[in-house]
């Protein structure tokens, strides 16, 4: 029995049953990845697969792009959690960044060979919060009035992580976790057209800053404004997650962001993140930009 997939109530996404991922065939697999270069965003319910196993399906996608600085762990535990059991304080550097996970973005941006897809599975969910929203950079370019489409045509912006971390009062420092990019910030246009579907999408974020030819001030203003206006109904889904729960997403046109939780509680999600295609996905760092 092929799986079963409907449509989420938006612009993207779909639930996909009747299905194991540990166990796919060709005719399922091909079912899955048609799925995701149409509605870019697939939430697999109750599947309780293992980070390894995890890794496996992601690798379906294409290579992974590790995340962890020893390049060992393929699914790697985005977690308030320490391996004893104890919750981090506040003011460390993990929760920094976990926090700066709340403000929209896509993944890798900021590095030279930005990601193609994402893949993030609940392990452990507070009582309330920590939901994931996802808005569609294809629906929003499409919404935009002419005149806003012939301004941003041939404009870009440089991708920071540095600069979206501090925007949220985190001073990285060279070394920090989680991919803190040292050989400047990579330049990519506000448009992008998806390599599969040919789609034009915005390709904004929190960490896209200093569009060249705008001064300082007009950048963050056209940046806040373009983001604001696209991540609107009927272009936002949030996923509340249930312990088991797979989602995997295309970060070549979506965005993404936690939403917040108690503190006082653990959260425990796996990602696993692939690697977009040199061709298409990657940006030369200017070493001046950070």
């Amino acid at each position: 029995m092929p799986p079963t997939i409907r449509p989420c109530d938006a612009s993207f996404g779909a639930v996909v049953t009747d299905v194991d991922l540990r166990n796919l065939d060709a005719a399922s697999w091909q079912a899955i990845e048609d799925a995701f270069h149409e509605y870019a965003m697939l939430v697999f319910p109750a599947q309780k697969l293992d980070p390894d196993e995890q890794a496996a399906f992601g690798e379906r996608f294409g290579e992974i792009l590790y995340l962890d600085p020893k390049q060992s762990m393929k699914s790697v535990p985005l977690s308030n959690q320490r391996g004893d059991g104890t919750l981090l304080d506040e003011d460390e550097t993990y929760t920094r960044v976990l926090r700066g996970n709340e403000g929209w973005h896509t993944d890798s941006s900021y590095v030279a060979l930005a990601a193609k897809a994402s893949v993030l599975s609940a392990h452990v969910v507070p009582s309330e919060g920590g939901g994931t929203e996802w808005a569609d950079m294809r629906a929003a370019y499409e919404a935009l009035d002419d005149a806003t489409r012939e301004r941003i045509a041939d404009l870009s912006a440089y991708h920071s992580l540095y600069h979206s971390q501090a925007k949220i009062g985190h001073d990285a420092q060279e070394g920090s976790l989680y991919g803190f990019h040292g050989d400047g910030a990579p330049l990519r246009p506000l448009v992008k057209v998806h390599p599969v579907t040919g789609r034009k999408s915005l390709f904004i974020g929190r960490h896209a800053y200093g569009i060249p030819g705008l001064s300082k001030e007009e950048s963050e203003t056209l940046l806040e404004e373009l983001l604001e206006n696209a991540c609107q109904a009927p272009r936002v889904l949030t996923h509340d997650w249930d312990v088991g729960d797979l989602v995997v997403w295309d970060n070549r046109c979506l965005l993404h962001r936690a939403r917040p939780y108690k503190r006082d509680e653990p959260r425990v999600v796996v990602h696993t993140r692939i690697a977009g295609d040199p061709a298409t996905e990657y940006a030369e760092p200017n070493p001046e930009m950070r």
